[in-house]
C-alpha cells in the first residue's frame, strides 16, 4: 500500500512543481519520500533556496511559518494544520514588553520554534545549532531568551559575560524524559554515549556525553567510534540515525520522547495535500513583514 502511494506522492510532486521539506520528528516513511531531511535551521535555509513554487512542510505549524516567512512569493503547503508545536505559543507578548520597559538595551531573542507573532515581536531569531554563535556576535547585555527556557539556560551558561531573562516555556517532549530513567538506561547500555538535545532539563544535560541540535547528535553518532548511543531527543530522529548506521544501537530512555504533533504527518496527508495544494499557509502581511527581519537577521548573524 504505502509503495503505491509513494509513487503517487512522486508523480503528483514533479507534475505540480512541489519541493517536500520534512523535519528529523516526523515518521521514517514520511522522511523517506521527502526531497529534504533535516532540523529546522537546515530547512529554513534551505527553503530560501530552492526552485519550485510550491514547499510542502512536513513539520508543525512553526515550521510552515518560518517557510513562508522568507518566501512570501511562494505557496506553503502544511499536510496538518492542526500540528501545532505547544512551546511556540509558551510567551505573552504584555511579557516581552515589560521586559522592554524593565532592560532598555535587551535584545530579545527568540528560539524558532515560536509563532509568526511572536517573532514579529523580537530583535533576533535562534535555532538550538546556532544560538550560541548568533548571542554571542549580539553587542546588547541584556538577553530575553524566549520561548524555551532550557535552551536559554545552556546558552547562558556559556555566555557569562551576558545578563539573561528566562522564560519558562518548554517542549513537553524533553522535558519528559527524567533523569532517573537516564540512569537506568545507562546501567542497562554502560558502553552507550548519551547524546542530547539542549531541550533536555540541565539535570539530563550535565550527564550527556555530547549536547547539540538535532543534526548536530546525527553528525556526532556518524563520526563516532562508539557503537551505542543513548538518545535524547523525539524519536522520529531514529530513523536518520539507523539509515546512516547501520552498525551501530541506539536506545531511547524511555516511552515519552514521541511528538503527537509531528506524528500527524502521515503519507495519506502527504499525497491529499498534494492533490489539492492544501491547505496553504497564509499570513497577514503586517506579522509578515514585521517576523522576517529577526529570521533574516538570524541568517546573516549564524554564517
Amino acid at each position: 500500500m504505502s509503495g503505491k502511494m509513494m509513487e503517487e506522492i512522486k508523480r503528483l510532486k514533479e507534475e505540480k512543481d512541489v519541493v517536500i521539506l520534512a523535519h528529523y520528528y516526523v515518521d521514517g516513511e514520511v522522511q523517506e519520500i521527502a526531497d529534504l531531511v533535516g532540523d529546522s535551521y537546515f530547512l529554513a535555509k534551505k527553503a530560501t533556496e530552492v526552485t519550485q513554487q510550491n514547499i510542502l512542510f512536513c513539520g508543525v505549524s512553526f515550521m510552515g511559518e518560518s517557510a513562508k516567512l522568507l518566501n512570501p512569493e511562494k505557496r506553503v503547503i502544511m499536510p496538518d494544520e492542526c500540528a501545532d508545536c505547544p512551546m511556540a505559543h509558551m510567551v505573552e507578548i504584555d511579557k516581552i514588553e515589560e521586559v522592554r520597559r524593565q532592560y532598555p538595551d535587551v535584545a530579545v531573542v527568540c528560539y524558532v520554534n515560536s509563532t509568526a507573532e511572536i517573532k514579529a515581536h523580537s530583535d533576533v531569531c535562534v535555532t538550538s545549532s546556532n544560538a550560541l554563535r548568533v548571542v554571542q556576535k549580539l553587542p546588547n547585555r541584556h538577553i530575553f531568551f524566549i520561548p524555551d527556557n532550557n535552551l536559554g539556560r545552556y546558552v547562558a551558561k556559556q555566555l557569562p559575560e551576558k545578563e539573561f531573562i528566562f522564560n519558562d516555556g518548554f517542549c513537553h517532549v524533553h522535558t519528559s524524559i527524567h533523569v532517573e530513567e537516564l540512569a537506568k538506561a545507562k546501567e542497562l547500555h554502560p558502553e552507550a554515549k548519551v547524546l542530547s538535545h539542549p531541550e533536555c532539563t540541565q539535570d539530563i544535560l550535565e550527564i550527556s556525553d555530547f549536547i547539540g541540535s538535532t543534526s548536530e547528535i546525527i553528525d556526532f553518532a556518524c563520526g563516532s567510534d562508539g557503537k551505542e548511543f543513548i538518545i535524547c531527543t523525539e524519536m522520529g530522529v531514529f530513523f536518520e540515525l539507523e539509515q546512516k548506521n547501520p552498525g551501530k544501537r541506539f536506545y531511547s530512555v524511555g516511552h515519552r520522547q514521541f511528538c503527537p504533533n509531528m506524528k500527524r504527518i502521515t503519507l495519506e496527508k502527504v499525497r491529499d495535500a498534494l492533490e489539492t495544494l492544501s491547505p496553504e499557509m497564509e499570513l497577514p502581511e503586517e506579522i509578515r513583514n514585521q517576523a522576517n527581519k529577526p529570521l533574516k537577521r538570524m541568517l546573516e548573524l549564524a554564517q
